[in-house]
């Protein structure tokens, strides 16, 4: 079983460094960093690469609309340096409302979008000359990107959960971040990444699984416990857009994320959307249980197919923290 943390900078940077560094010492494989419109990654991966020693860093996910491909081939050259050569590339679409109405540029083709930042990406850590003619982007200068290579190449992850999606990651990508992931459906997106990639002709490809993991710890007789892991269900199927719910319906949960969405749409109930997403449906997405069950579940879901499970990075104080983090583990 590995995990990882998704761990923001907080309030207090060198608070949360501390956390991240006993996430490491305790052997967890990942610390991994979004920004959707909050502040940017790379500062923080900065001071993340400069801080720690072993743990790979990750971006989960930077957007392929807000900077070119050539900005985050450069950046991760960066950080590559940085951290000794241990960054993850984590790319996505993100949706229209915040790549339009954040970052004022069209929503258009996400998924050649992907592709090509991925190529392009590909070609500039590698040390190639970009001669590049795509449907979106052509370079033709043969420019290349000049660093002190770790590596032979960065490995690129991408957070992907539609059909055409999750084919084309399993064609370009190296790993994928799937999010309200049923743990019995991970041995059939792994089998599904692998077959697009032997479509692909891509000899010895191995896509590592590295689902968002929510864990929510107490007693099962406690209703607020099953209303805080309803909480991002709830959001992700009533105020995200198409794409969330469709994946949640193609797993397996039609009848309540239908009932949920029906409850929220017709009249904002937001009690009775929220009593629609069944305990059945959170446990099958969620870790949701007393401490003594938290690392037989993790461990289920490793074996069901999750690589690298990534867990928020729990509340508290450094010394509860490690204390959360180590019983994660089942230490």
């Amino acid at each position: 079983m590995k995990l990882g943390v998704l761990a923001g900078m907080g309030r207090d940077w060198q608070d949360s460094i501390e956390k991240v560094r006993v996430a490491e010492s305790l052997g967890y494989e990942m610390v991994a960093t979004g920004e959707a419109w909050g502040p940017s990654s790379i500062p923080w991966m900065t001071l993340l690469a400069t801080h720690t020693e072993n743990i790979q860093i990750g971006t989960s996910i930077l957007n392929v609309y807000s900077r070119s491909p050539g900005a985050i081939a450069q950046e991760f050259a960066s950080l590559e340096m940085l951290s000794g050569g241990r960054m993850v590339c984590g790319l996505g679409s993100s949706g229209h409302r915040v790549i339009e109405h954040f970052h004022g540029v069209e929503f258009d083709r996400p998924l050649r979008r992907i592709r090509e930042y991925v190529e392009i990406i590909n070609l500039l850590l590698e040390g190639q000359e970009l001669n590049y003619d795509g449907r979106l982007m052509q370079m033709s200068r043969g420019f290349r990107l000049d660093y002190e290579r770790q590596r032979e190449s960065v490995p690129i992850y991408i957070a992907a959960i539609t059909p055409k999606s999750i084919k084309q990651t399993g064609e370009i990508a190296d790993g994928i971040f799937p999010i309200h992931w049923p743990s019995a459906r991970f041995a059939s997106l792994k089998e599904d990444l692998q077959s697009a990639a032997d479509a692909a002709s891509r000899v010895n490809a191995h896509l590592t699984v590295a689902p968002f993991t929510n864990v929510y710890v107490g007693d099962l007789d406690d209703e607020s416990l099953w209303q805080a892991a309803r909480q991002p269900l709830f959001h992700y199927i009533n105020r995200m857009g198409d794409f969330y719910w469709n994946m949640l319906v193609a797993n397996g949960f039609e009848e309540d994320v239908l009932a949920s969405r029906e409850a929220w749409r017709q009249q904002r109930d937001r009690d009775g959307a929220f009593s629609a997403i069944s305990k059945d449906m959170v446990q099958a997405i969620q870790v949701i249980g007393p401490p003594d069950t938290i690392a037989g579940q993790l461990q289920q879901r490793a074996a069901d197919g999750a690589d690298v499970q990534l867990i928020p990075m729990p509340q508290g104080s450094v010394a509860e923290v490690e204390r959360q983090l180590s019983f994660y583990l089942g230490v």
